[in-house]
């Protein structure tokens, strides 16, 4: 096992009677990309920002590479990278300028013309940040969070609003910091970035975490073996009456789409073609899916990513 570089124990944080995070208990390894997945409000800022130090907790422990992130802030503060969701940085700063900022900083900076290879900046070192495209930026702002070589990063949802193409060159960046042996912990909102990237993940809603693991053992444990999803605009459907059919494990609604979670897709299938034509259901667009982290989330939390 690689040695682990964050270590949170009972991490709690109250405010007045509300509960923000509650016996938060996770680590993450050298090597490892770690997902903190939770909807809205579900606690993962916070939780965060009290493994990195900015903000005290009320119970609990967290260590970053053997320093406490409370009593021993300046050890964690050499010892970790972190992005933000919305980079801000000197709108007509120029590229090579920030990176060069950024190493005056540090003792032993990696060499700003270093990063800028890797990070496929060379063109760019001379324009300034206002005028890089999105994925440019996140780029540049991964740049920025390597130059002090830390041994672990914090990514806060690092792929959100990036086209697909700029998502994918930003993903082999990120995998390139796990083979380097850096611990990542990150948060998004992309279900498929979870599963694609993450060795593990924790899901988390209310302050507590549900449920952590690799994403094949949570499909695996939590969700269905697959799901049919049936467009039945226009036509009331009995969701009682459907959650009876053959194998059918669960019915829900998404958006105009009827969503049956089965144990057995054939016998689902063959039930509910039987019902619509009892009831006289046109059936529109039907597709079937396996199991995904969506419907692992989903299954946990009852609500979407975002709410």
């Amino acid at each position: 096992m690689a040695e682990a570089k964050i270590i949170a124990r009972n991490l709690t944080k109250r405010y007045g009677t509300y509960t923000a995070v509650e016996g938060l208990n996770l680590t993450v390894h050298a090597g490892e990309i770690f997902g903190l997945l939770g909807p809205n409000g579900a606690g993962k800022t916070t939780s965060i920002e009290m493994m990195e130090g900015i903000r005290r907790p009320d119970a609990g422990t967290c260590t970053i590479c053997g320093f406490d992130s409370i009593t021993q802030s300046a050890g964690v503060r050499e010892r970790i990278g972190l992005t933000l969701q919305a980079a801000s940085m000197p709108e007509t700063a120029r590229v090579s300028e920030l990176l060069e900022l950024y190493a005056s900083l540090y003792p032993n900076p990696a060499r700003p013309g270093d990063l800028l290879q890797q990070f496929n900046l060379v063109e760019k070192a001379r324009s300034t940040a206002k005028s890089l495209s999105g994925g440019q930026r996140q780029r540049l702002s991964l740049a920025l969070a390597l130059v002090g070589r830390p041994e672990v990063l914090f990514l806060d949802e690092p792929t959100t609003g990036l086209d697909p193409q700029a998502r994918h060159s930003l993903w082999d960046v990120i995998r390139g910091l796990k083979a380097e042996g850096r611990a990542v912990i990150m948060s998004t909102h992309y279900m498929e970035e979870a599963e694609k990237l993450c060795d593990r993940v924790a899901i988390m809603d209310h302050g507590k975490i549900l449920a952590e693991g690799t994403p094949r053992e949570l499909v695996r444990e939590f969700g269905p073996e697959a799901a049919i999803e049936i467009d039945v605009t226009g036509f009331p459907v009995n969701m009682a009456e459907i959650a009876q059919l053959s194998a059918v494990t669960g019915v829900q609604t998404e958006d105009h789409l009827l969503v049956l979670r089965t144990a057995n897709t054939a016998a689902s299938l063959m039930a509910f073609a039987g019902y619509a034509q009892a009831n006289h259901i046109p059936l529109g667009e039907l597709r079937t899916r396996s199991a995904t982290m969506e419907d692992v989330f989903m299954a946990l939390t009852g609500r979407r990513l975002r709410d």
